[in-house]
């Protein structure tokens, strides 16, 4: 079964773009553009597509059986799917992934036999942007640009298409070029300063570039033009890059209880997810991911939800999820994550294929122009050339991408390659954005360690655990260790609770093998830069 859509030329009386398809023959689509998805999600958009027939059935059938002196109060047909993609755009929200499926198939015929519909052409572009982010398939974001530039050379920006340099925003933002995105959202932002929906890709953009002063104006903006669950949501996300994770908890909550889509709510539940691991609560971020798969079967949120059943020592369902994740959704990040579980469980040879498919993911994700360097330098500072990392990790610096992550990445690979004392400005720099982040306290507790500086380093240390004991298969037991040689947590540093369910008494972790260093990739699998 196809689940692309099929869409017929208009009538010759039509004037506008047909938004449904009806029951008539197919049209083949532009070749240029004519792709189905993935083959990873078939699967999923295969029985999203039977359910979605399954339900006009029934609903074709209670009409005609409805006596005619009932037929008035019988409920209209459910909306088709374009419509509710296009209903979700418009919402600012994620439409699921049938439907997105039907909205690209649908515009696909339209600029098919309608070459010089310049809106047609962004809608499609914008779509293959969200469905590469979607599909962790870099290919659609060539076809993107394609779209984009494509709706440009027909119309303009400067003649009022926005639309398409609001695409090519969200398109470099999903390629990790921040400057970009930036760039093109500046120019819609001077030009039209009330259209709402160019404020999320500047979120992103200043979000990436670490200019935190522009992302808390332009997210004030934002929720000034547009209300609802998507303001909420962004600016729970906010909050949560702040360090204020009790106001991201009320605000993903409320996002939660106003979503109007299952895909928007899973997206508001899997953030709740987030935080609920984030704080050290491995078992309701466990339930939090899995009302949000409950809610939405395509979300990805097994991945997270594996990380929280790692803390929670239950390895072998942790497995499972990261494999179905990793069969639905090969992101890159998911590849590395089971890598270092499998590393903490002493299976080098299972860890050292897992980095090696990570490798090949980079090198797609570099054909399709996304710059991965932070992913990149992490992996190479803990298991290939920490030496690479820290140039690699600098370049990015060097162009401007100075959010709290790439310092706290710079940082660890300073540290790791010898250099604590260039390290230290970095990894102070990452707390000082996020003080409630596990990852980012432990590194600067390490390098305050290395530097003879017992006392912060204590601290620093002691509340990395404290916050997130498991935050890391390799690093959470590499903090606890680098604490005991130190004496200890601070006599004023609180101790994680001790009461029924709390996530400071999670099942046993398998213990790890006695290494001195996590698995290293060899030499052949060492990820290098573009």
């Amino acid at each position: 079964m196809d689940v692309m859509p099929q869409q017929p030329p208009e009538s010759p009386d039509s004037t506008e773009p047909p938004l449904e398809p009806p029951e008539t023959g197919p049209v083949p689509p532009d070749p240029d553009l004519a792709e189905l998805p993935p083959l990873s999600l078939r699967t999923t958009l295969r029985r999203a597509a039977m359910g979605a027939v399954a339900a006009a059935v029934l609903v074709t059938g209670a009409v005609v059986a409805v006596p005619d002196n009932e037929k008035k109060s019988a409920p209209p047909p459910a909306p088709g799917p374009v419509s509710r993609a296009l209903k979700a755009r418009d919402m600012g929200s994620p439409a699921s992934l049938s439907d997105l499926t039907a909205l690209i198939g649908d515009r696909q015929q339209w600029v098919g036999t309608h070459p010089s519909d310049a809106p047609s052409w962004a809608l499609l572009g914008t779509a293959f942007v969200e469905w590469g982010q979607r599909s962790a398939d870099a290919a659609y974001y060539g076809r993107a640009e394609q779209a984009l530039k494509r709706s440009l050379a027909i119309q303009p920006g400067e003649n009022g298409n926005t639309a398409a340099w609001v695409g090519l925003a969200t398109l470099a933002n999903a390629r990790h070029d921040f400057v970009t995105a930036k760039k093109w959202g500046e120019t819609v932002r001077a030009r039209q300063p009330k259209q709402w929906n160019v404020y999320p890709a500047l979120i992103d953009a200043y979000n990436g570039l670490g200019d935190y002063k522009s992302a808390n104006t332009a997210l004030e903006k934002f929720t000034a033009l547009h209300s609802g669950a998507p303001a909420l949501l962004r600016t729970a996300q906010r909050y949560r890059d702040l360090g204020r994770r009790e106001d991201a908890q009320a605000d993903a909550q409320a996002a939660a209880d106003r979503a109007t889509t299952p895909a928007q709510k899973a997206e508001c539940l899997y953030l709740l997810g987030e935080l609920a691991w984030e704080r050290g609560e491995p078992d309701k971020a466990v339930a939090q991911y899995s009302a949000a798969l409950w809610t939405d079967r395509a979300h990805p949120s097994l991945a997270g939800r594996a990380r929280a059943l790692v803390a929670l020592g239950r390895t072998d369902e942790a497995e499972r999820d990261y494999k179905e994740a990793l069969a639905n959704l090969p992101r890159p990040e998911y590849m590395l994550e089971l890598g270092e579980l499998y590393d903490s469980l002493g299976r080098d040879e299972d860890a050292r294929s897992q980095y090696a498919q990570l490798g090949e993911a980079l090198t797609r994700d570099d054909g399709g122009g996304v710059d991965n360097a932070l992913l990149r330098g992490r992996f190479e500072t803990d298991h290939g050339d920490s030496a690479a990392a820290v140039k690699l990790l600098k370049a990015e610096w060097d162009r401007s991408h100075r959010s709290a992550a790439v310092a706290d990445a710079l940082g660890w690979a300073l540290h790791r390659s010898g250099d604590s004392s260039s390290a230290l400005q970095y990894a102070t720099r990452a707390v000082a954005t996020d003080g409630r982040s596990a990852p980012y306290m432990a590194h600067l507790g390490a390098i305050q360690q290395a530097l003879n500086d017992y006392g912060p380093a204590r601290r620093n240390l002691a509340e990395a655990l404290l916050i997130n004991p498991h935050f890391s298969p390799l690093e959470g037991p590499a903090a606890q260790k680098a604490l005991d040689a130190l004496g200890g947590p601070p006599a004023d540093v609180p101790q994680p609770a001790r009461g029924p369910g709390s996530a400071a008494k999670p099942r046993p972790v398998a213990p790890a093998p006695q290494r001195h260093a996590p698995v290293k990739a060899p030499a052949s699998h060492v990820l290098s830069s573009r």
